[in-house]
């Protein structure tokens, strides 16, 4: 998609000089995880250098004075790019004492690496827990929005008597012709920004509200109500949107607030760079370009009653099962609602010759091809919410065997279709296949079912040995290809599943692996950053999100949009940024060079200016693995 593109506790203030980052000035660089690693871990990082240090020593020292670790350097265990052609390895799982601490090497390039922290899982990731429940209040979108979040005000107040229109025809240059209003109003207020612009989809909105609210069901102490980092009020937040972009009367499901592309009569939001307040104050009428920025259009799936694009069908019925098991006591009455909207929404799954998807509109923002892993996730979930026999009356089907029946069918769909994706967006199987391995573990062996818990187990651990094969490869062990785009989000939904996978199986067998992605995101990486906001000292500082660079500071210290997640590293001519949108901040680098090209390698790039789409805009759906994965460290 082309998007545009305080702190609780920042563990360093961020005033890294970035002038320093030169290749000529500094031959060697030590990476690592900036946040921290817990006492027990594997504890790695990374010596880059232009010339051979395999005789030199490294010496892990604590932030109060002394060694706490002296050794070897070790062999080379590859090359990274032309200048930095030796990589290695330092291990220091041996350091178990709780401190501060950073590494030095001594040899014929020496080298500091920065700070980082060891510890409990509450002091390493619990601060980095709320940051991520900053990062989606700073995303709120309608009336309740908090002023104390980046300098939040209430925004685009006029979706409260929203219109529907037709969908209209995309081509190479954006929306072909104008729009025809077919219905309204309709109350489609509040919700998420999608990503650093102010779009609103339910294809993401589901993804993330049903993992934070997994989460916020298996975590109760780090992440439900009373919790430092209350994500349950917040799954609740996504849940009120989502259900009002389903008319349960009509059996009316709308899919999309506002319109990214326009052309020369409409302005999409795309086009105007700005804080999302400004829209409510334009002084508009129909037939000015701007129109459409003040009063949005509603986008159905289809007409009412119609059957519904399985991707969605399935991801939004797992999004309001899940609502119903965590509210299901506090608020029954809610969880019902939800619960029946769930049902209904699942029934109308259009299943049969699926050739296209509905995700967005244009389709080409999130080309999704994939959609018996969101009936899988869809159909546990039912079962999990209907399984203790106890169901509200009233609703079309209460038999959660049937349910399970169900799951076991796409999950054998999906298994016999070979994919190897990791966890993201476009494939939720991983979460799909936990689940229903609970399910099926809690109801004992079951018969006559399409799927084993085994072959769920075997699934996942296809795609993680593709992974870590993949992985082995690479210098900086990173388990995706760069040039596949995203891979932050994409290595988080490895880390993810790496987890679930051991603990389905009470084993370790992909914790290494698992440290290794995330060291990766969180510093551990060729250019020495973390890619998520508030994490570490180098972090994003000129991310492509209008709110961080019109309200938030252009060094790294507050305000800024702490927990937001981006792209990361990778291939191509985009990758490099380019005009800087008419409107915004532009990023004051020394010089106006990238302090970060000098260590790109392989035709990978990263680049952190606010016209780099590709790598440093946030979105949603990349920052949500990291809430289930800083849950379960910050348990620990």
């Amino acid at each position: 998609m082309r998007r545009f593109t305080q702190l609780f506790s920042l563990l360093t203030t961020a005033s890294t000089s970035f002038s320093t980052l030169n290749a000529a000035e500094i031959n060697a660089q030590i990476r690592v995880n900036q946040a921290g690693f817990l006492v027990n871990d594997t504890k790695q990082a990374l010596l880059m250098a232009t010339d051979s240090e395999s005789n030199a020593i490294f010496k892990v020292v604590s932030s109060d004075g002394p060694f706490a670790l002296t050794a070897s350097v070790g062999n080379k265990i590859g090359s990274w790019s032309t200048v930095y052609t030796n990589i290695y390895l330092l291990d220091f799982s041996s350091v178990k004492k709780a401190g501060i601490y950073s590494i030095k090497v001594y040899g014929v390039v020496p080298a500091v690496s920065p700070s980082f922290q060891i510890g409990t899982g509450s002091d390493v990731y619990a601060p980095l827990l709320r940051n991520l429940l900053f990062f989606f209040q700073a995303q709120r979108d309608g009336a309740d929005v908090s002023s104390a979040v980046i300098n939040r005000k209430p925004s685009h107040l006029t979706d409260k008597q929203a219109f529907v229109y037709k969908v209209p025809a995309f081509g190479k240059n954006g929306m072909q012709g104008g729009l025809e209003k077919t219905g309204g109003p309709v109350d489609v207020s509040g919700g998420w920004f999608d990503a650093g612009d102010y779009l609103k989809f339910v294809q993401t909105a589901s993804y993330v509200t049903a993992m934070m609210l997994q989460g916020a069901r298996d975590y109760p102490a780090q992440m439900g109500h009373g919790s430092p980092a209350d994500f349950t009020a917040e799954g609740r937040y996504g849940l009120d949107w989502l259900l009002k972009m389903w008319n349960g009367e009509t059996k009316t499901l709308y899919i999309q607030v506002g319109i990214g592309d326009g052309n020369q009569s409409v302005t999409g939001d795309h086009d105007v760079w700005r804080l999302p307040e400004a829209d409510d104050k334009l002084n508009v009428q129909p037939g000015d370009p701007q129109y459409f920025i003040k009063y949005r259009p509603v986008f159905p799936a289809g007409a009412a009653g119609a059957q519904i694009s399985p991707n969605l069908a399935g991801r939004l019925a797992a999004a309001f099962a899940l609502g119903y098991q965590v509210f299901k006591t506090s608020d029954p009455d809610y969880a019902k609602r939800l619960l029946l909207a769930a049902e209904n929404i699942f029934d109308l799954a259009a299943t049969t010759n699926v050739i296209e998807l509905t995700t967005t509109y244009p389709r080409t923002f999130y080309p999704e091809d994939e959609w018996r892993d969101d009936m899988e996730w869809g159909a546990t979930e039912l079962h999990l919410a209907l399984a203790d026999g106890k169901a509200p009356a009233g609703l079309p089907h209460s038999d959660a065997t049937n349910y399970k029946q169900q799951a076991a069918h796409w999950a054998r769909a999906y298994l016999d279709s070979g994919s190897v994706d990791s966890l993201n967006l476009y494939d939720v199987s991983g979460l799909a296949h936990y689940e229903l391995c609970r399910a099926l573990e809690k109801s004992g062996a079951a018969t006559g079912l399409e799927v084993s818990r085994a072959d769920l187990l075997a699934g996942l651990k296809r795609r993680l040995d593709s992974a870590a094969k993949r992985a082995a490869k690479d210098p900086f062990g990173l388990g995706f290809r760069y040039a596949g785009g995203d891979p932050v989000p994409h290595v988080l939904g490895l880390v993810v599943e790496a987890d679930l996978y051991d603990d389905l199986t009470h084993t370790t067998t992909y914790a290494d692996f698992a440290q290794r992605q995330l060291d990766f995101v969180l510093g551990a990486n060729a250019w020495g950053t973390s890619f998520i906001v508030g994490a570490g000292k180098v972090f994003p500082f000129h991310m492509q999100h209008q709110v961080a660079n019109l309200a938030g500071s252009l060094d790294g210290t507050p305000p800024i949009v702490l927990g937001a997640t981006v792209d990361g590293p990778a291939r191509g001519k985009s990758s490099k940024g380019g005009d800087v949108p008419d409107g915004a901040r532009a990023t004051p680098w020394p010089g106006g060079k990238n302090p970060f090209a000098p260590f790109s390698g392989n035709g990978v790039q990263y680049t952190d200016d606010v016209s780099s789409w590709t790598t440093v805009e946030p979105a949603d759906d990349y920052t949500i693995p990291t809430v289930l994965i800083f849950a379960r460290l910050a348990n620990q």
